[in-house]
């Protein structure tokens, strides 16, 4: 990491240095800078509060976007701590200190950017690969065990990442079509939500079962077909636009319905025929007999 020392207390600074280049990293110590000629960008800030307020203001300022900034303070107040803190900055250290816990903060702050950086992106990929799902007319209620038919997986996944943010719950995920969904049922805290996948794989005994199992925990399950004999709250979530994910074998009308709800918007009349294998006289013919609409 590129770490920057700002220490008027010299010997301080030379043991911290000193102990940061032991650890392999790139440091550059000052004494009292001039905020116009800090042009170089670092990963790490530890700034002295023994420096005028102003001046450490201007510091934070103009690192609290792109570094962790530690102060290095001589005694608590809201000039030292309270308000460098509501500046930007991330944690402080009382002098004086021993080297190895201000290595510790440093790679625990170092540590938390990294999850909320990695946390960041995963959100970002869940949005993007899920934008093409409307959920707006679709709740999906904060009471377990709940079941979600679904003609995609996909479309119940949104719902259940949708219920995670709503209520403040990591989710705990097991594929009941894995031989060893029943133990990690019981192994996982019940201050989660347990979300079962594929539950039409399961066989009638076995659904059974796992009804019982899963009576007085917070469980989410998807199913990508009809379940009558369910015995908690049930929701349908159904997305014409999407192509079902199950592997279940499909009547010709239904592939049929299926691609033509799909990609009539994509390909024009005479390429969609092609793609599957039916003149164009028939795709007429089977937009009537199925009641599918055209777009235009």
């Amino acid at each position: 990491m590129n770490i920057l020392i700002i220490e008027n207390e010299i010997y301080l600074a030379q043991k911290v240095v000193s102990r940061l280049l032991d650890d392999g990293h790139s440091c550059d110590y000052i004494e009292s800078p001039n905020i116009d000629n800090l042009t170089k960008d670092y990963d790490i800030v530890l700034l002295s509060t023994s420096l005028p307020s102003s001046l450490c203001k201007n510091i934070i300022k103009r690192y609290s976007e792109t570094a962790i900034i530690l102060l290095l303070v001589s005694y608590i107040s809201d000039e030292t701590v309270t308000n460098p803190i509501k500046d930007g900055a991330k944690d402080y250290i009382m002098k004086p200190f021993i080297m190895d816990e201000l290595v510790r903060k440093i790679y625990h702050y170092k540590e938390c950017r990294s999850i909320r950086r990695e946390l960041q992106t995963l959100r970002e990929y869940v949005d993007f690969i899920m934008e093409d799902i409307d959920t707006k007319e679709v709740l999906l209620p904060p009471s377990f065990p709940t079941l979600i038919e679904s003609n995609s997986q996909k479309c119940a996944d949104k719902l259940v990442f949708e219920l995670s943010r709503k209520l403040d719950m990591p989710i705990s995920f097991i594929s009941l079509g894995t031989s060893t969904w029943q133990k990690q049922l019981n192994n996982i805290d019940k201050k989660r939500i347990i979300y079962l996948t594929q539950f039409h794989s399961l066989k009638r005994s076995a659904k059974e079962n796992l009804s019982k199992l899963i009576e007085d925990k917070n469980c989410i399950i998807s199913s990508l077909e009809t379940e009558e004999d369910f015995p908690y709250r049930k929701i349908e979530f159904n997305d014409s636009n999407l192509l079902m994910s199950n592997t279940n074998i499909m009547t010709i009308n239904d592939y049929v319905k299926l691609m033509v709800l799909s990609y009539q918007s994509k390909y024009p009349d005479t390429e969609l025929s092609k793609k599957l294998g039916i003149s164009r006289k028939s795709l007429w013919e089977k937009r009537k007999k199925l009641g599918i609409e055209k777009k235009k």
